[in-house]
């Protein structure tokens, strides 16, 4: 029988997780006790209690895992298993993902923190956990069938290395990785300096959060796993707008967001009223050097970008990918576009067989918004949020940053709608208006015609009745 001290240092000098099964009964007797999650709502910051101090991160509509310290190692447990998030107030999905909650709760440690692992599978089928962007051995990398054997339902193994880098890194599953991941398996990781670091600033406060998507069907619960590239749910933390908490902030405090890519395509990730830098990736922090002001930041599919950036400007300011259709919600894709289409002749016939048939689209899709339709059970709408001046017609991967200069430090709570200075907001004007100027209608073209037309050539479009898709 193995003790449970050798066994540890069995595992590290193999470096390869290893299933709890090889240790002894005393050593699972002591296996640590999982924490569970049942809220989406964005958690205050986990503050050690134990081993080396830090300021720890707030995940946006997340939380942070609880650790023992054991003889100087800090351990965790991870549960991966079905979950039933709410990606917004009444809307649900049935996802996997750890401890309760998809993504699942963020782990935190120190520069230098030798860390242990038990990852338990109550998922249907065998799983892994690959640490992403993390140097370590080989034996813990977590590629199933590669580095390990996977984790066979209903067992725990055990992942030991040393926290060798500070920086952001994420987890997800390396088994069946397809499945898993389009069903909502990934957790993002920190790993905190040990001593001041020339490259990482101190910061006031500091956010993380993942970009997942999913293909869900309006009364459905379940994503479409076999979905490449038509997504319908663009997400922070498995959370679509309006369900999405606001990053707050007190005037004058240094910011950081950590932001990482686990969809299918990249995000455009734009900030309004702040200039950031981009200072660390998931492959460390960047050179000074190298930075420059920005607005908006693309991530790529499997990165992490780290902004940083001074909250300045009191106000409530937009936070949000810039592809359009990414602050959707439940968009269906296979609607004609009506803009500029005279139906009223077609309405009068529709009515007199279906009353209540009213046409929407020809003006654009803002009346989705303002109509307030009856839905289907378990949707949300596709373009909503109320905001102080009316809808905000927005969904998915939005939310807003709120600076304030009462906001107390360490106060994470919502200061509610700003107030605006009188004479800052923009409003109708009711005085005379001056013919605007305007672009000649024929525009120009850098080199004429030889023989020009005889005269002007109208070309109409039909638009495809089908969709190729983004």
């Amino acid at each position: 029988m193995v003790s449970r001290r050798d066994f540890f240092l069995g595992a590290g000098a193999i470096g390869a997780a290893v299933a709890t099964s090889a240790v002894s009964r005393v050593a699972m007797a002591a296996l640590p006790e999982p924490v569970l999650q049942a809220s989406a709502d964005t958690q205050p910051p986990l503050q050690p209690n134990s081993g080396r101090p830090y300021n720890p991160v707030v995940t946006l509509n997340g939380w942070t895992l609880p650790w023992r310290m054991n003889n100087g190692v800090k351990e965790f447990h991870l549960v991966a298993e079905p979950v039933v998030r709410e990606l917004a107030p009444g809307y649900k999905a049935h996802l996997w993902g750890y401890n309760g909650q998809s993504p699942g709760p963020t782990i935190e440690v120190v520069e230098g923190d030798r860390v242990r692992i038990f990852v338990t599978n109550k998922l249907p089928e065998h799983t892994s956990i690959h640490w992403h962007g993390q140097r370590l051995p080989n034996g813990m990398d977590g590629v199933a069938g590669l580095t390990q054997p996977a984790i066979p339902v209903g067992k725990t193994f055990v992942y030991e290395f040393v926290a060798r880098r500070p920086g952001t890194f994420m987890y997800h599953p390396h088994a069946d990785e397809m499945v898993q991941m389009a069903m909502g398996m990934m957790g993002f990781w920190v790993t905190h300096p040990k001593e001041h670091h020339p490259l990482i600033s101190e910061v006031d406060r500091d956010y993380c959060f993942l970009l997942s998507a999913y293909d869900i069907e309006p009364g459905a619960y379940t994503p479409k796993i076999m979905q490449m590239l038509d997504f319908n749910l663009w997400t922070f933390n498995s959370r679509v707008f309006p369900g999405i908490d606001p990053l707050v902030a007190r005037q004058g405090e240094r910011v950081r967001l950590r932001v990482g890519n686990l969809t299918m395509t990249n995000h455009p990730i734009h900030l309004h009223g702040h200039e950031f830098e981009v200072t660390g990736t998931d492959g460390g922090p960047t050179p000074v050097g190298s930075r420059w002001p920005e607005v908006t930041a693309d991530v790529a599919v499997g990165q992490m970008r780290q902004l940083e950036f001074i909250a300045d400007e009191e106000g409530d300011w937009a936070l949000h990918c810039h592809k359009s259709h990414h602050t959707m919600n439940a968009m269906g894709h296979d609607v004609p576009t009506l803009v500029g289409v005279d139906h009223r002749d077609m309405t009068r016939k529709i009515a007199k067989l279906v009353p209540d048939y009213m046409v929407m689209g020809e003006r654009g899709m803002a009346d989705m918004a303002e109509m307030q339709m009856p839905l289907p059970d378990n949707t949300v709408p596709m373009m909503t949020g109320d905001g102080p001046f009316g809808s905000v017609e927005m969904g998915g991967m939005f939310t807003m940053l709120k600076v304030r200069k009462e906001q107390a430090a360490g106060d994470y709570r919502d200061p509610g709608w700003f107030k605006h200075p009188a004479g800052t907001v923009a409003y109708e004007w009711k005085g005379a208006l001056a013919s605007p100027s305007r672009s000649h209608d024929g525009g120009g073209q850098s080199m004429p015609l030889k023989q020009p037309l005889e005269a002007p050539v109208e070309v109409q479009v039909r638009k495809p009745g089908g969709h190729a898709g983004h």
